[in-house]
């Protein structure tokens, strides 16, 4: 009887998600550090998403670099134009929802590039955020011709 009793008051606690979301790069995965794209073209984004629990969402976000600012997270350089003043840039920020329940996730989305904007070195922001809150960014620089 006492054990019953003990058994029924304890509840099992789920466990505590501590660990980020990986952004993980395949041979499909685009954009890469150092891509180029095509004015009046459209970026094939792809990139696979995991999580130790449950993904939540993403956000990409393209602006322009042309005062050489950083803040990528890829190890290699790529090749810069001389620093200019932005006249009509890019700008793109877009967030996306990942279905419920998946702690896998194959995302895809389609960007259109204006044909009339700045040329130049720009950056491609990916934010990946699990169901927990915990967020992992990855930085690429592409370049818009």
């Amino acid at each position: 009887m006492i054990f019953l009793l003990t058994a029924c008051g304890e509840e099992e606690k789920p466990a505590i998600d501590l660990e980020y979301p990986e952004i993980i790069d395949t041979e499909n995965t685009f954009p890469v550090q150092c891509s180029i794209v095509e004015r009046g073209g459209k970026i094939q984004f792809k990139a696979l998403f995991r999580d130790n629990v449950e993904l939540g969402g993403y956000s990409l976000d393209i602006h322009h670099n042309f005062d050489h600012h950083t803040h990528s997270t890829e190890v290699n350089d790529c090749n810069q134009n001389p620093i200019k003043t932005a006249v009509d840039p890019m700008l793109f920020i877009q967030t996306y929802t990942i279905p419920t329940g998946l702690a896998e996730y194959e995302a895809e989305a389609e960007i259109d590039v204006p044909s009339d904007i700045d040329p130049g070195d720009y950056h491609f922001m990916i934010r990946l955020t699990d169901k927990e809150g915990w967020q992992t960014i990855q930085g690429i620089s592409i370049k818009i011709e």
